[in-house]
């Protein structure tokens, strides 16, 4: 059983992370981070020691946990001294589980498939935390480890990971940052943001029933050339709000075309 963890990292995830698993009995034994700050604040919320000097993790933790960002993660187990049996698992989405051969005989990925931000308490019971381990019984150990945190636990190696974090793109970051225009568009209009927030939570609980092709709906689907072209010409002062408008009208309408015979 895995009882106590040392969290490399005091990012989003690592904090949500470490949040979480203190919440259920796992005790947090040490932080690190680059910045000592950030390592102390996160420390203070679960009750753990911390340091931003690899050389100074504590020896006899039942898991390292790699949170860092993608770039950072070989530096840090490259500077990472623990025993050969001593599991060591990393958090990303798109890099292999392989990158942790050689630093450790016991390792695997633990990856929970969500956003995640510092100051938004998040409930892990139902997030999917996908699991991948370089052998049979560390799988066991991580299996057990996730479903004290969430009700869905799957093994999925490191070509389907990288799979599953490329839709989350998509359907995350991109469709966050549509939001942040649609925000920037509204506000220079001085209008609420709020009036939009039914709508998004509309379509995002219609994919929960249908398959979001069956729920789209929007100019672009209907291919209705005369609100397009007058919402370009609203946007003829931002070319670049033009461009993604064009590109994804176009998108929706292609893909509209090629899959709505199949649902």
């Amino acid at each position: 059983m895995i009882e106590n963890v040392v969290i490399i990292g005091a990012g989003n995830l690592a904090t949500q992370l470490a949040l979480a698993l203190t919440e259920k009995g796992i005790q947090v034994k040490q932080v690190f981070s680059r910045k000592l700050e950030s390592a102390s604040a996160l420390a203070e919320k679960v009750n753990a020691a911390f340091t931003n000097d690899l050389l100074q993790l504590l020896p006899e933790a039942d898991l390292y946990i790699v949170a860092v960002k993608d770039s950072a993660i070989l530096e840090v187990l490259e500077n990472l001294h623990i025993k050969n049996d001593q599991l060591i698992v990393h958090t990303a989405g798109s890099v292999p589980m392989s990158i942790l051969d050689g630093f450790s005989n016991n390792y695997g990925v633990f990856y929970p498939l969500q956003t995640f931000s510092k100051n938004r308490k998040i409930d892990f019971s139902t997030i999917p935390i996908c699991i991948e381990a370089s052998h049979p019984s560390t799988f066991l150990a991580l299996e057990k480890l996730a479903g004290r945190l969430s009700s869905s636990v799957n093994q999925i190696n490191s070509d389907e990971r990288k799979n599953l974090h490329l839709s989350a793109v998509f359907v995350n970051n991109f469709v966050n940052h549509l939001y942040a225009i649609g925000a920037d568009i509204l506000h220079e209009k001085r209008l609420d943001f709020g009036l939009l927030k039914p709508l998004i939570l509309e379509t995002a609980q219609k994919v929960q029933e249908l398959h979001p092709s069956a729920a789209q709906t929007g100019p672009a689907k209907r291919y209705d050339q005369s609100i397009i072209a007058a919402q370009l010409k609203m946007l003829h002062d931002k070319p670049e709000y033009q461009k993604i408008y064009s590109f994804v009208t176009e998108s929706i309408f292609q893909f509209q075309q090629k899959h709505d015979h199949v649902l």
